[in-house]
């Protein structure tokens, strides 16, 4: 069949053991890393609206802003030094993920969460007390480093913690977080931009000590998973202790003995690449996780939706909105952001990933055609002119439209599918690899949006229209189904694909499998 139907081998395994607490505790925790990110994602944007921030330290937005110095409206925002501000900390995640990674592998995904905690502790100390607009650049830098570390271990945790049958709901809390922290951040921004004396911006940017503080004393009572244990020569017993407490039940043996055998697999991998584990992940059998992991996450981000949630307050403004107005259009955006992720909790183990996926990339389709051409209507090319109330809230109504078809598909199965799709000897570099696209994009997407906006006008609209086509067509054709399958028997998506069979040899042809 073509396209990207999915195959499930009708011999897959389902371990014994039920949903425990300690996992949904751990996973939960876990996750907080994602409000970390969130926190961040929104918080920047609503700052750089706030004039008692751009004053001090970006003078030049600051006169444009307040129209002492004319600009059209698509280019009153446009500062390199303002974007920098904003995508330096996803420059700082990009360089850090090599060395996150090797963290991951060798001293365990709980390790790794706890280094980015401590580390995004002194980035936000760094703003809270910035008085230079170096000392705002370190603090982002800072930042950064911290989040490197913890988007490459969280997701990770997330995956092998979880039972096969509930993966996605649980890998999904991550996402789930990260627009709780947008959420909270916007309405962190609205109520200190009321605060008299001109330092709210000093509370909206210390207050991310908060979600760090909450992933670091939560990570310090965690163990870390069975499968980074055994990675690392932990004895039988610490493991099986562990997968006991975890799964709610004594019979773990066969669960421990396929952890084993993937693990045996993995050194075996790696000692035919004279024990270079970065180099196991070119071979040809893993050409499909190799692509997956690249253009995921390359597409998430070309999908806009950090234009909107960097620059939401921003974009608000930049359509007429007042600068209270345009917070709390973003706390409403905020608000569809978080409903829309936790339908994905509810439907993904359900549904699987790919309806999800292929539905959301329509959405997102239509609201962008539509929003960039009641654009054009309005500011035209010269970007001058007033737009009435009724206007402005039906385009607010058309960005919740696309936030809530991105929510419930490529926001949290761009962080979903690469963490489940790879075996244990090329995970941590995997996930590397797709945290570093991804952060790479962000920084290229945050740092160039506002020029952009400038330079394109209404035109940026119908460009990240053009990506969510290409993308979803590449979902239709190129995606298998991974909902139910346990991460130990992933390599048989691959291998009974239409296209990418041709890569991964079938292990064993004698299992039925059935279309999904």
């Amino acid at each position: 069949m073509a396209g990207g139907a999915a195959v499930v081998d009708s011999s897959s395994k389902v371990y014994p053991g039920r949903m425990t607490a300690f996992v949904i505790f751990a996973s939960l925790v876990a996750a907080c890393g994602g409000l970390m990110l969130g926190y961040d994602i929104g918080i920047s944007g609503g700052v750089t609206a706030m004039s008692s921030f751009l004053q001090p330290f970006f003078p030049d937005v600051y006169r444009k802003e307040q129209g002492i110095v004319s600009s059209n409206q698509y280019c009153k925002f446009d500062s390199h030094k303002l974007t920098f501000f904003t995508s330096s900390l996803y420059l700082a995640a990009l360089v850090v993920q090599w060395p996150a990674s090797y963290s991951t592998s060798k001293h365990g995904r709980k390790l790794s969460i706890i280094i980015g905690a401590v580390i995004f502790l002194l980035g936000a100390a760094f703003n809270a007390a910035a008085i230079h607009v170096a000392m705002l650049y370190i603090g982002r830098l800072l930042l950064g480093l911290g989040v490197g570390f913890v988007i490459q271990a969280a997701p990770l945790y997330l995956s092998e913690m979880a039972p096969s049958k509930s993966r996605g709901s649980l890998n999904t809390i991550f996402q789930l977080m990260i627009t709780i922290g947008i959420l909270l951040a916007n309405l962190v921004n609205y109520a200190t931009n009321k605060i008299q004396g001109g330092w709210g911006w000093r509370l909206s940017l210390g207050l991310a000590a908060l979600p760090a503080a909450i992933v670091l004393l939560g990570s310090i009572s965690l163990p870390d998973t069975p499968n980074s244990m055994i990675e690392r020569g932990a004895s039988e017993e610490d493991v099986k202790k562990n997968l006991r407490r975890i799964r709610g039940t004594d019979d773990v043996h066969e669960e421990y003995q396929d952890l084993c055998d993937a693990c045996a697999n993995a050194s075996k991998a790696a000692n035919n690449n004279n024990n270079n584990n970065k180099l196991v992940i070119f071979q040809r059998k893993y050409v499909p996780q190799m692509v997956m992991t690249f253009l995921i996450p390359f597409f998430q981000q070309l999908t806009g939706i950090n234009v909107i949630m960097f620059y939401a307050p921003v974009l608000f403004q930049t359509l007429g909105f007042g600068n209270d107005a345009s917070l709390m259009s973003a706390v409403i955006t905020g608000l569809v952001n978080v409903a829309a992720t936790g339908v994905a909790f509810l439907v993904v183990d359900r549904y699987g990933r790919r309806p999800l996926f292929l539905e959301g990339g329509l959405q997102m389709l239509l609201s962008q055609v539509i929003i960039g051409s009641l654009i054009w209507k309005v500011f035209g090319v010269a970007g001058v002119a007033s737009v009435s109330k009724g206007y402005a809230y039906g385009i607010v109504a058309l960005i919740c439209v696309y936030v809530a078809g991105f929510a419930w598909s490529w926001g949290p199965l761009g962080w979903l599918v690469p963490s489940e799709i790879f075996p244990l000897e090329i995970r941590s570099t995997g996930q590397g690899i797709n945290a570093t696209i991804n952060m790479l994009m962000t920084f290229v997407i945050g740092q160039v949006f506002l020029s952009l906006l400038c330079a394109t006008k209404f035109g940026l609209f119908f460009i990240f229209a053009f990506f969510v086509v290409s993308m979803t067509l590449f979902v239709a054709f190129f995606l298998p189904e991974t909902k139910g399958i346990p991460i130990e028997d992933m390599s048989k998506v691959w291998s009974q694909h239409w296209f990418w069979r041709r890569f991964v040899p079938c292990e064993d042809s004698t299992r039925r499998v059935e279309m999904v």
